[in-house]
């Protein structure tokens, strides 16, 4: 008999240790992120508020040999139901051959997307407007209005891509600033690679319809998504390199670097 009873004891404690193994929950394998949550994390039309502190590093442009710049922007966005707005203010500095660096804030900009979502990805569209704020001549002068077109595809779970569509042009302001009619698309694409790191690219193109400028820059670089409690942070560096210019003065090579929060 007590062998038999040892088999009915071991064939209880095995059962019972394959009841709890299953009733216990498995850690998400990305440390705390959902796959859902790593698609928010990069998504400009999350509905969730959200400050993010962005820098754009110019180490050269076309034809000015050995200037540089800066723009540092503050983003602070808050849903309103299906309404996302976003505000952005940018403190500039720019660093022209021998003369000192000249710094002060840019023109601010808000935007309201109405967002909507169809087969798992997501539209928006919206009004925006620009400020003249811009200090020291480094705003464009002018108050401006336009539209904001976005785009969220995001059924993957291994890639997410879309784009911000925008259009300004001058209303009103400084008559002896130059008037302003601008296009800027910008195409984005998230690689993830596991554990919250993922590949990014994420340059933004400018086409200056006045003047027929233009700069398209082709960015590659790495972030890391991560959750604290509530919070998710999602912090990233990309080097962007220009491809195609025409004008004075644009950003031949920069580095975008970031650090989002989102509530």
């Amino acid at each position: 008999m007590k062998p038999f009873l040892k088999l009915l004891i071991g064939l209880a404690l095995l059962s019972g240790s394959k009841a709890m193994a299953q009733e216990a929950p498995h850690p998400p394998p990305t440390g705390g992120l959902s796959d859902e949550e790593l698609k928010k994390a990069n998504n400009p039309m999350a509905s969730t508020k959200a400050f993010n502190v962005h820098n754009y590093i110019i180490s050269s442009m076309h034809g000015v040999p050995d200037a540089t710049g800066n723009q540092l922007i503050f983003r602070y966005a808050q849903p309103f139901g299906k309404v996302l707005v976003r505000a952005s203010m940018p403190l500039v500095t720019s660093s022209m051959p021998n003369m000192a660096p000249n710094t002060g804030f840019g023109d601010f900009n808000i935007f309201g997307i109405y967002s909507f979502s169809k087969n798992g990805n997501q539209y928006g569209i919206g009004p925006q407007l620009i400020a003249p704020t811009g200090t020291h001549g480094l705003g464009q002068g002018k108050w401006q209005a336009g539209l904001s077109f976005l785009t969220f595809l995001a059924k993957s779970k291994l890639l997410q891509m879309g784009t911000l569509l925008q259009w300004q042009a001058s209303f009103a302001g400084d008559e002896a600033r130059p008037d302003v009619n601008m296009l800027t698309p910008q195409i984005f694409f998230m690689w993830q690679l596991g554990g919250g790191t993922y590949l990014r690219s994420t340059g933004i193109w400018t086409f200056d319809l006045t003047n027929g400028n233009y700069n398209v820059p082709i960015g590659l670089g790495v972030g890391k998504v991560v959750k604290v409690n509530k919070v998710v942070f999602n912090i990233f560096a990309e080097p962007q390199f220009s491809v195609l210019a025409e004008g004075i003065g644009q950003a031949k090579f920069q580095t975008f670097v970031g650090f989002n929060t989102q509530f």
